[in-house]
Formats: C-alpha cells, sequence, structure tokens
C-alpha cells in the first residue's frame, strides 16, 4: 500500500503519523511542503503522484485543485472537506476513480448514526452530532456525548439524507461524536445513543487517515462517497486504528 498525503495542517500531520503505524503500508508520500513534518524510514518527498493511490489531504481550501489532480493522474482522492466542484466529482464518476468527501469528525458521527440505524428493526428517528470549535451555546438540541465532552447544546442543519443532523459548538481541545437512533429491536422500542469524545486533533486524525486506508484497501468502489455511504467498512478501519465507542441502550 502506498498512499500519497498533502498535510497542510495538524489534522494532516496526525493522520500522516496514524497511517505510520500500519504494517501494510509500504510507502507514505509526502506531496507538498506540510509534509516534512511526518518523518519515518517509509515516508518520501514526492512531486509527482506516480506510484500513489489514493492522495489524501486536510487542505480544505484546496480540495477541488487537489481532487482534479488526482483524477488527472489515475489516483483516487481523500479530502477532509465536505464539497469539491461538481466538475471535479464527475470527472472521478467518468474516470471510474473514487472520491471520499467529508472524512472529517461529521462524516464519524454520520457513520455512526447509519451503523446503528442499519442493527435497528424500523427506525423512526435518526440523529447524528458532532462538535466544531465555537462560542458554546446555551439552548438548541440537546445532545449527549461521552465524558470529558459530556452534555451539550446544538443546532440542526440541513442536508442529513435521512438524520437530523446536528452541529455543537464547544471551547477547548477536546471533540466529540454521537448519534442517536430510536426503533425497533426484537419486538421492543428502543433508544440507542453511541458517541466518541478524545482530543480533536486525534478524531480528526483517525477520520482522515480511515478514509484514506478504506479507500486503499478498495472497500469502497469508484464514485463520489461519504463516510456514511459505507459506514461498516469506515467504521471497522477507525476501530482498528484506535477509536473508541461507548454505546447506551434504553427502553
Amino acid at each position: 500500500m502506498r498512499i500519497a498525503l498533502h498535510p497542510v495542517g495538524e489534522v494532516g500531520r496526525r493522520a500522516g503519523l496514524i497511517l505510520l503505524a500500519e504494517r501494510d503500508l509500504a510507502a507514505l508520500g509526502l506531496y507538498g511542503p506540510g509534509g516534512a513534518r511526518v518523518a519515518d524510514r517509509r515516508t518520501i518527498a514526492i512531486r509527482e503522484l506516480t506510484g500513489f493511490d489514493p492522495l489524501v489531504t486536510d487542505d480544505v481550501d484546496a480540495a477541488s485543485a487537489l481532487a482534479g489532480i488526482a483524477c488527472d493522474d489515475g489516483l483516487s482522492c481523500v479530502v477532509t472537506g465536505d464539497e469539491v466542484e461538481p466538475e471535479i466529482a464527475e470527472r472521478f464518476r467518468s474516470a471510474g476513480r473514487t472520491l471520499l468527501l467529508g472524512a472529517n469528525l461529521a462524516g464519524i458521527a454520520r457513520s455512526l448514526a447509519a451503523h446503528e440505524a442499519a442493527r435497528t428493526d424500523a427506525p423512526t428517528e435518526t440523529s447524528a452530532a458532532w462538535t466544531l470549535p465555537g462560542k458554546p451555546l446555551r439552548r438548541g438540541e440537546a445532545v449527549a456525548f461521552p465524558e470529558p465532552v459530556g452534555a451539550r447544546w446544538g443546532e440542526i442543519v440541513t442536508g442529513g439524507g435521512g438524520a437530523t443532523l446536528i452541529r455543537v459548538p464547544i471551547q477547548g481541545e477536546w471533540a466529540g461524536a454521537s448519534a442517536t437512533v430510536i426503533g425497533g429491536v426484537a419486538g421492543e422500542r428502543v433508544q440507542r445513543v453511541v458517541g466518541i469524545a478524545d482530543l480533536a486533533s486525534h478524531l480528526d486524525g483517525i477520520a482522515l487517515a480511515a478514509g484514506a486506508l478504506v479507500v486503499a484497501e478498495g472497500s469502497i468502489p469508484p464514485g463520489v462517497h461519504r463516510p456514511g455511504d459505507h459506514a461498516e467498512a469506515y467504521l471497522a478501519v477507525a476501530l482498528r486504528l484506535g477509536l473508541e465507542v461507548a454505546a447506551h441502550s434504553s427502553g
């Protein structure tokens, strides 16, 4: 497995360190100036992407440009950003390559929600929540995260695709993701809450590294996808990388 990494911040650096712990990683190509901070005998400073797949980046601002370069060079691509230009996405579909968008904390939250909904008979309510830096709210949607994040207020955002999406602004170094699913299990109405909480940089690094590996291992088909579209495969890799999930069920 040979992965090209274009890191521009702490998330990319953390993802690089996590990837270097993988035994199957033969080489990590450092594409761009930020890569110099990730040092290991398997790291290679590269100017061309030949021989690597996929290209992985935490550069949200340049996500479309980098994805376009990857597609032109015949690579799949994994980005933390939630969107790229429509023309870039269509190029991946036409080329038969994989583009994974939103390999971030929100992607973990949506994957948790999709995974739990799939385990529930006729789910009636599904929500996915995640933290982001910002001034904490004093009212809104109540969300439960594991400690040390704890209970917080959040705000609903659009684009849930069947799940209610909730952003939760918090301050400090901690972050979390949570999913709540209400539905039937063995004929009984059950509410199940699953969540994670850890240092923000650690969780963001796992989110990006898991995206890189799930694409590199061929677990996501060609086309444009998000982690929640392939929740089982994505979460399996994230758990392997050290993601710890707490769960609570109530009738």
